[in-house]
């Protein structure tokens, strides 16, 4: 996932981090001119992930944030600045996935990538697709499907000019 979707310096939100697999690959994958946001509701979760990648010399790279049960809750100043963001087997744990997707849309850039995924053994696919009509209701457009291990997953990109959020 790092390789095909993050460059180098780019700025990386990794919403329902849990203890940081992913953010590991992403803060690698910036390089020391990115940024990685690791979000989690459980400040347990974030405090492992620091545990583990401080030795590693990447807490440089990471800003952790403990996020709210209906809402990323990152300040507004962020908006736009992101131009990746990944949300791997949360979805499906939000309350208001129709509010996060806007959330998401909000703080990337305009082109910038959404990869969503979820277990085919939690999520069926209905479900999985109407979540995914929430993406698009948020302004973000598929640019592909694929099944990565076993998982559903979709890249969106979010849409260059203004989006609707109602």
């Amino acid at each position: 996932l790092a390789e095909r979707y993050v460059k180098l310096g780019d700025r990386v939100l990794d919403f329902g981090c849990g203890p940081g697999f992913f953010t590991r690959e992403f803060a690698k994958r910036t390089g020391e001119t990115g940024l990685v946001y690791s979000i989690d509701l459980q400040k347990e979760m974030l405090a492992i992930l620091q545990k583990k990648l401080e030795p590693e010399g990447l807490m440089p790279r990471i800003r952790t944030h403990q996020c709210r049960p209906d809402s990323i809750d990152l300040p507004p100043d962020l908006n736009g600045t992101f131009d990746v963001a990944f949300t791997i087997f949360v979805v499906h744990e939000v309350p208001d996935p129709a509010k996060l997707f806007r959330e998401i849309s909000l703080l990337l850039k305009p082109g910038g990538t959404l990869f969503y995924t979820e277990p085919p053994f939690i999520v069926s696919g209905k479900e999985f697709r109407e979540k995914l009509a929430l993406a698009e209701e948020a302004g973000f457009r598929q640019l592909g499907r694929s099944l990565f291990f076993v998982n559903r997953a979709v890249a969106l990109r979010k849409e260059e000019g203004p989006a609707s959020y109602h």
